[in-house]
């Protein structure tokens, strides 16, 4: 116990040898002097620069100079404003007119197609009448032939029944017949040849 008694009466010494030194014992707040020159802390010195900063501004007339920036800003951004919008206008007008044009050629595309229709249908039933005028034209001139050649055949033929009888009729003559025998002959090969076209 009396090691306990000498204990608590050392820390007590103890605090008085950390003031002794100069330092402060852990967790003590110590009051902090703030530096100042002419008789003005920092915030003071931040304060008046600005103040003069300010005032210098005022002087040289910035905020003017800057607002006439400003407003030559504001000009120009509404000259541009205003020729975007009439080009804007035109731009519409132009798209206007060619959809306009658009729709013509369209219609006139449309009108050419139905006129090539009907021009193609017309030289459709031209040529259909053709054909069949010139069929019969063809079947006529085949007719004409087919007639021809057998007008030719036809006379061919009598040619060589007339050649025929005129050979008998001189056999018969030659083997002696008389005259009389001779025309009954001659008039009975002609009645079978009947008349000639």
């Amino acid at each position: 116990m009396a090691e306990a008694a000498g204990q608590h009466s050392e820390a007590p010494h103890l605090g008085e040898a950390i003031h002794a030194e100069g330092l402060e014992p852990a967790g003590t707040v110590v009051p902090h002097s703030e530096p100042q020159a002419l008789y003005m802390d920092a915030t003071g010195w931040v304060s008046l620069a600005m103040a003069v900063f300010i005032l210098l501004l005022l002087v040289k007339k910035v905020p003017g100079l800057i607002g006439g920036a400003l407003d030559n800003r504001i000009a120009q951004i509404k000259t541009q404003l205003e020729e975007a919008s009439k080009l804007r206008a035109e731009a519409e007008a132009l798209k206007a007119e060619y959809e306009a044009k658009l729709a013509s050629a369209a219609g006139e595309a449309d009108a050419m197609r139905k006129s090539a229709e009907s021009e193609a249908e017309t030289i459709l039933q031209d040529a259909q009448t053709s054909a069949v005028a010139l069929v019969a034209r063809r079947q006529k001139m085949a007719e004409d032939k087919i007639g021809a050649a057998e007008r030719s055949a036809i006379a061919g033929i009598r040619a060589k029944a007339v050649n025929a009888a005129t050979g008998a009729a001189a056999t018969l003559i030659a083997q002696g017949h008389d005259a009389k025998a001779d025309k009954a002959l001659v008039d009975s090969a002609i009645k079978e040849l009947g008349p000639i076209a």
